[in-house]
């Protein structure tokens, strides 16, 4: 458990935008495991009043280990942003899934969204096992 900075990352391309930063995929230098890096802007969390909000957040993340939820790696602060690096989950996000893989008939087909419930539900089991209610 050795003090990690933004140093020990090379960042690749953003993976998604939110209202307070964004996260990149990254890769630890000195392993070459590829990350989720989440970069809260700290100027825009004082705006916003969102600082105990991302606390709570790495609490949450640093409990949690399930295969359906994803965990933090590890956190650390630079100048600018907060940051979060946690397991990269290969494969989009489902709302990519449900507009953007055939735009002409967008949703799934009833198994698919079966399997995506039951993974959704596996998470959420977790998160009340552990007496976790978040967002």
């Amino acid at each position: 458990e050795q003090p990690v900075g933004a140093e020990a990352f090379a960042e690749f391309r953003v993976l998604g935008k939110g209202g307070f930063g964004e996260v990149c995929a990254c890769q630890r230098r000195a392993t070459g495991k590829m990350y989720a890096n989440k970069r809260l802007n700290k100027k825009r969390l004082k705006k916003r009043r969102g600082y105990e909000a991302a606390l709570v957040e790495k609490r949450i993340l640093a409990r949690v280990h399930s295969r359906f939820i994803v965990s933090l790696a590890c956190a650390f602060q630079t100048k600018s942003d907060l940051c979060l690096v946690m397991t990269l989950m290969n494969g989009g996000d489902l709302r990519y899934h449900i507009y953007n893989v055939d735009e002409a008939n967008p949703g799934f087909a009833e198994p698919r969204a079966v399997f995506y419930t039951a993974q959704i539900l596996l998470g959420l089991e977790h998160l009340h096992q552990h007496r976790i209610i978040y967002r």
